[in-house]
């Protein structure tokens, strides 16, 4: 976990703020199976089990299993995203599988979600570009000299913390050139590490009142207040990407919206004892935290 300060009155509000992206994570929808991604994933929800999650969608116990490789049955995690296969997907018990190309896919992280050696997956797929995926594309992933069984083991037996927030891989290629949330501002703390070695989101502020924007076309998920956060709207994106605005006054949106690049969303709030306007960015692919200077123009 992680969390930040500011003015010296706001410590362990990102634990809260994480706390509120693991239930938010991933881009399912709510209730039934919660399916996202056309049909290729599922999020975690309080109460759940790989056995109740695999009722729900019709499909067999053991089938999920196999295309949740390193999911430990017995310690899900609230935000955790669950792979489900479709009708033209194969998961014998030695490989190779058959896999059916989802959003934001790449060759190198298909093997490295199965535990195969991305080479030998690109090596099994003679004739497909890695660089021209398309969704739904039928692909081979050999699993015989790839990571070994006992590190497959390994990795099942983590700590539920560790795969609380599952690597989602290289950020999509979508997640480019968006813009700032603000128009006229400074960058107070940039995205890193402090002296403590405690990640810090990114802080900016401005001298006048302002609001802050989409950064691009998302749906909002949640816009509400937060102790210690103030006013807070989560912005959920394509390829599983989300973005965060926290330190709001007044809301501009409300959850469901659809909103596009520029949409404003809040008033950014005063600091009670400084004359600046702050608002905390926070910018995540898949609940993992991302530097936006990666992202934003």
């Amino acid at each position: 976990m992680v969390e930040f300060t500011v003015a010296g009155k706001r410590r362990g509000a990102l634990l809260l703020l994480l706390g509120l992206m693991l239930i938010l994570g991933g881009c399912a929808s709510g209730g039934g199976t919660r399916v996202a991604d056309g049909g290729g994933w599922v999020t975690v929800q309080r109460g759940d089990t790989l056995g109740k999650i695999a009722n729900q969608a019709g499909i067999p116990l053991l089938r999920l299993q196999r295309f949740n490789p390193g999911v430990d049955s017995r310690r899900l995690a609230v935000g955790q995203r669950l792979m489900l296969p479709s009708q033209q997907e194969r998961a014998p018990g030695g490989g190779p599988y058959r896999y059916q190309v989802r959003r934001g896919d790449s060759l190198y992280s298909i093997g490295r979600y199965f535990g195969a050696n991305p080479q030998r997956v690109q090596a099994a797929n003679k004739g497909i570009d890695p660089s021209q995926l398309e969704v739904g594309q039928l692909i081979h992933v050999p699993l015989n000299g790839g990571p070994s069984s006992s590190a497959s083991r390994r990795t099942a037996s983590a700590p539920a913390a560790s795969r609380s927030l599952p690597d989602p891989g290289p950020l999509p290629s979508s997640a480019s050139r968006w813009q700032w949330p603000l128009a006229n501002y400074t960058v107070q703390r940039r995205f890193g590490r402090d002296s403590h070695g405690t990640l810090q989101p990114m802080m900016l502020s401005t001298a006048t009142a302002a609001k802050a924007k989409a950064t691009t076309s998302g749906q909002v998920r949640f816009a509400s207040g937060m102790r210690q956060l103030g006013q807070v709207v989560i912005l959920h994106h394509a390829d599983n990407m989300q973005s965060v605005y926290a330190f709001c006054g007044k809301l501009l949106v409300s959850e469901g919206q659809s909103v596009s690049a520029g949409t404003p969303l809040c008033d950014i709030a005063p600091e009670s004892d400084s004359s600046r306007y702050h608002l905390l960015f926070d910018l995540r692919h898949g609940g993992k935290p991302v530097d936006p200077a990666r992202v934003l123009r």
